[in-house]
């Protein structure tokens, strides 16, 4: 196939889907790994996408105003989800009620969690399934489950998070600003995420650095309702009014 070809498809998958893997560019394109790379290499350089880890985006803030399929969402900025997801387990103490949010870099926190008598409530089936294989004692919210990003959401849930009272909470989010707080493009998770994050005495939202300076449509808190853990501050002359826990690679 010629470059040109590869550009092309490339191009028409991130105008359908808003952002895509190496991985499913691979099998797409029956290109190499280092092919794949090189051509986002030269569409981002040429101002065509925006190239993040482990794929492309189109060059618009649109992908934070979107929800995308957690097998898309997981091939995407895995070693800074990583390197986030070890840094907010290190805060969970032992004999601690947490609440963990869906989402792909709150799933990987859970593999690092080390401390003692904890319990732990979700609304992801996923989470939950990988906290059951830690021994970790484990409550799933009530409520109907969303397709794409395999959440469980709804009045239900609301209801059912209103009887806890959590020590510290985790949540994902697809934007974070100063003047709309954090943001999530479907109005339903967004309600689960509110009414989860008032009863936090502490929370954290773990998010990497594509989500800094993004607006989703739904605020589900206010800036200084959650700290913010990421791996890099994009822009660092930008003061945000919360903390920011900065994670550096070891």
């Amino acid at each position: 196939m010629f470059t040109e070809e590869r550009y092309n498809i490339i191009l028409q998958e991130l105008k359908a889907k808003g952002i895509i893997s190496v991985v499913e560019l691979v099998k797409l394109l029956d290109a190499s790994e280092s092919t794949v790379r090189r051509d986002l290499n030269n569409l981002h350089n040429e101002g065509l996408l925006k190239k993040i880890h482990g794929g492309a985006t189109l060059i618009t803030t649109e992908t934070a105003k979107h929800d995308y399929k957690v097998n898309v969402r997981k091939s995407l900025n895995t070693d800074k989800k990583i390197e986030i997801a070890k840094y907010a387990a290190s805060l969970i103490e032992d004999g601690e009620l947490i609440y963990l949010d869906a989402g792909t870099t709150t799933e990987a926190l859970i593999q690092f969690i080390e401390a003692k008598d904890i319990i732990v409530v979700t609304n992801a089936i996923v989470h939950a399934k990988k906290l059951l294989e830690k021994n970790i004692r484990t409550l799933i919210l009530g409520g109907e489950l969303k397709t794409v990003t395999e959440a469980i959401v709804g009045p239900i849930s609301i209801e059912h998070l209103k009887k806890y009272n959590f020590t510290k909470g985790f949540f994902g989010t697809n934007g974070v600003t100063n003047e709309n707080g954090y943001t999530t493009p479907d109005i339903n998770e967004a309600m689960v995420k509110s009414e989860a994050i008032k009863r936090c005495n502490k929370a954290f939202v773990l998010c990497d650095e594509s989500k800094l300076n993004e607006v989703s449509f739904i605020t589900f808190a206010a800036i200084k309702d959650a700290e913010v853990i990421t791996n890099r501050i994009k822009n660092t002359e930008r003061v945000y009014d919360t903390n920011i826990i900065e994670v550096k690679k070891e």
